[in-house]
């Protein structure tokens, strides 16, 4: 004796057209929420606000500011280390933030190439 599933169970075409059907708006929500975050701008200062980087989600600097008291001919190291902090917390904040919207998304699927 066979035993038979209920209409719609199963891996029957309907089940996989779903299946499709659900996989793409996936990935059109994906590209969308990649585009965003591409374009959003991100903040950033170091030295107790000396130094002020403007980085747009896909890595592009937008703007740097500096305090004139902060250029000093004779420690031109400080200014060089404060730039190199401001532009890599810039750089986590943005994939902080990517991963976390990118997994609002996908709802935690873990998907090769995000």
């Amino acid at each position: 004796m066979k035993a038979r599933l209920p209409k719609g169970m199963g891996g029957g075409p309907q089940n996989m057209q779903s299946m499709l059907r659900q996989a793409q708006k996936m990935q059109e929500n994906i590209e969308a929420k990649k585009a965003e975050l591409e374009e959003k701008e991100y903040v950033v200062s170091s030295g107790g606000g000396m130094v002020e980087i403007t980085v747009k989600g896909n890595h592009e600097v937008k703007a740097i500011g500096l305090n004139p008291e902060v250029v000093d001919p004779e420690d031109v190291e400080m200014l060089e280390d404060m730039l190199v902090a401001a532009f890599n917390e810039a750089m986590r904040q943005i994939e902080e933030e990517s991963e976390r919207e990118l997994e609002k998304v996908t709802g935690g699927l873990n998907i090769p190439g995000l």
